[in-house]
């Protein structure tokens, strides 16, 4: 789901929730960061959805530097591998609707890919 960049991520999460869990019933357990947390996030969650459970990834105050927070590798990893697609490493899209169509097929691409793969 693409939205304008005047969404804030918050708000952006409630839009895709209300997408996403119309049509699906397996979801339980929802990874987010601290931007996510507060009552009005859950509040619409919980309209949406009541039986699920928002797990908020926090960076603990006692580690300096660079630490890698938990379930915010798989994340990160994906995006990396999203972005070694040539079409997706630069914004070159003017409408929504065609960024999104490079995002599925890319990642179509990649799931294909891992379903076909062969093991010796």
């Amino acid at each position: 789901m693409l939205h304008a960049a005047n969404i804030q991520d918050r708000d952006g999460g409630i839009l895709l929730m209300e997408r996403l869990l119309k049509d699906r019933s397996l979801l339980r357990l929802l990874y987010a960061d601290a931007g996510y947390q507060g009552p009005k996030f859950r509040e619409a969650l919980r309209r949406v959805r009541r039986k699920i459970k928002v797990e908020i990834v926090k960076r603990s105050d006692a580690v300096k530097g660079f630490a890698v927070l938990p379930r915010r590798w798989v994340v990160e990893r994906t995006i990396g591998w999203l972005n070694r697609c040539r079409r997706l490493a630069k914004d070159w899209e003017c409408l929504n609707k065609n960024a999104l169509a490079f995002l599925r097929w890319a990642s179509v691409r990649f799931m294909l890919r891992r379903i076909c793969k062969t093991t010796k």
